[in-house]
């Protein structure tokens, strides 16, 4: 599947940083990780630091699917807010992912740590009223909120005009949030993985599986066999080769980068901002002084489609950057689409498929990839120990079931 297209911004700066080769002989491992994007590295992380060997492999170079289109936005907020999320699967459920979620930016803050790689700033996360009309819902899940424990504020409009200049009726803001780049995080996780024993190939397309009693031999299209006892499913939007199609609704993303600034911050501590019309505008700042813009999603239809309106939603989305902010004197350097896709309930598919032994997915849909990665690293790294991991049921293949 073509994934994205334009000029990602981190590609663009950082190029390819590391280079990996491409699986010219038979192997033998215990777990392969099909898919060598965020999602993969840091499944990969969690198995090597668990003691298990482990292989990525990749039909692409590393990190130029969905991985280098990502914005990078690390937020607990669910595309489907927490009180329709109780709605659609109790509150038990609902606060848990939403607990599993907030969990997850501690958990990518320690890992970077441990990189020791500049990778990682922790930021406020503001969620704007777009209308009057949405002020209701928007207190709701506030309170919802902040019933759970979460570190959230209420802020008026008197608040948001004072300190970001907006003319919103409203807003939450969440102290817990942060930004990273996923493609150089990426690499970042690879290497450290190498340096315990992993092996990383990419240009490595697997096209067909045999399953066995014990395992299982992956066919390359070089020729090269894998042959494993487990296998993770790390591929994103492209494991619809895999599962049903239908778990998924596929859309094409937006995304805009400015040139560098070399004042201060764009607004009130460069917190990341997003709003509640559908669908959503989100800005967040880089460490350079650009500002980066997304949204203006549409359905996803094919490559030719989503590419051929790339000029226009650039124009739009540099127009809503210029509204809300006009002190900032906002212009697009960089523009780029990728395509992404919505579950039922917002969350990410993670476990084990009925149609496919030894297998685990960890597939991060919507609109927080990275996080819902991170929690994918964790639950199919218990799963493929052997140990129980109650968390799993909360993104089963088969909870729409019944």
């Amino acid at each position: 599947m073509d994934l994205n297209s334009g000029y990602p911004f981190s590609l663009v700066k950082n190029g390819l940083p590391y280079e990996y080769p491409k699986l010219d002989r038979d192997i033998r491992t215990a777990v392969t990780v099909i898919g060598a994007g965020v999602s993969g590295a840091l499944t990969a992380y969690a198995l090597v630091n668990a003691g298990l060997e482990c292989t990525v492999a990749d039909a692409r170079t590393v990190g130029l699917g969905s991985t280098c289109a990502s914005t990078s936005l690390l937020q607990y907020e669910i595309d489907v807010p927490l009180t329709q999320l109780t709605e659609k699967i109790g509150k038990t459920g609902a606060e848990r992912a939403y607990a599993l979620c907030a969990a997850s930016v501690g958990e990518l803050e320690r890992t970077v740590k441990k990189l020791k790689e500049p990778l990682f700033e922790r930021k406020d996360s503001l969620l704007l009223a777009s209308f009057k009309k949405d002020l209701p819902m928007l207190k709701k899940e506030y309170e919802a909120r902040l019933a759970m424990g979460l570190e959230v504020e209420w802020w008026s409009a008197a608040t948001l005009k004072n300190k970001m200049g907006l003319n919103n009726p409203g807003a939450i803001r969440s102290a817990t949030a942060a930004q990273t780049d996923a493609y150089l995080l990426t690499h970042a996780l690879h290497q450290h993985n190498i340096r315990k024993g992993a092996r990383v190939f990419d240009r490595t397309l697997v096209k067909n599986i045999r399953f066995h009693k014990n395992g299982a031999e992956l066919l390359t299209d070089g020729g090269p066999v894998i042959r494993t006892r487990h296998i993770v499913i790390a591929t994103g939007y492209e494991a619809l080769q895999y599962v049903p199609a239908g778990i998924v609704k596929l859309q094409s993303t937006y995304a805009i980068a400015s040139d560098h600034r070399e004042s201060g911050p764009a607004w009130y501590r460069d917190s990341l901002i997003w709003e509640t019309k559908q669908p959503y505008l989100y800005m967040r700042t880089t460490p350079d002084g650009r500002i980066i813009a997304g949204g203006r999603d549409e359905d996803y239809y094919n490559p030719h489609r989503r590419d051929k309106l790339l000029k226009l939603k650039a124009r739009q989305l540099e127009k809503d950057v210029q509204k809300r902010f006009p002190q900032l004197g906002f212009r697009q350097e960089f523009a780029w689409t990728g395509t992404f896709g919505n579950t039922q309930d917002g969350l990410p598919y993670i476990g084990e498929y009925s149609k496919m032994p030894h297998t685990y997915f960890a597939l991060g849909f919507g609109g927080n990839g990275i996080t819902f990665s991170q929690i994918a690293a964790e639950v199919v790294c218990k799963l493929v120990q052997g140990k129980k991991c109650p968390d799993a049921e909360l993104f089963s293949f088969n909870r729409f079931k019944g």
